[in-house]
């Protein structure tokens, strides 16, 4: 499970969830096969489609020496209908305060 770094939750992938189709972030290295593969073991679901883009890395700065981070990879993975995977479909419940 080294290859899926961990699922994605923006704005496009919220509507995508609604396509059943499901993003992460995955190792730069890391092949189509080797990700479909860990999707369907790990998830208990089937594959039908993915599609990747590779994301550029960021410039960052410490003082006087000047660096950039490590470019990755984001997977957009179609499932097949009637799957989904059961974590990353539950809504966000609002937090209860207390009342003091």
């Amino acid at each position: 499970m080294d290859a899926i770094k961990y699922a994605v939750f923006t704005h496009k992938s919220s509507r995508l969830l609604e396509k059943n189709q499901y993003t992460f972030n995955v190792e730069s290295g890391s092949t189509r096969t080797e990700i479909k593969y860990w999707v369907e073991l790990f998830f208990g679901v089937k594959v039908i489609a993915m599609n990747s883009h590779r994301l550029p890395g960021k410039v960052r700065r410490g003082g006087p020496v000047r660096g950039h981070t490590m470019h990755y990879r984001r997977m957009i993975i179609t499932l097949q209908p009637g799957y989904s995977i059961p974590p990353l479909r539950k809504k966000r419940t609002s937090i209860k305060k207390k009342n003091t």
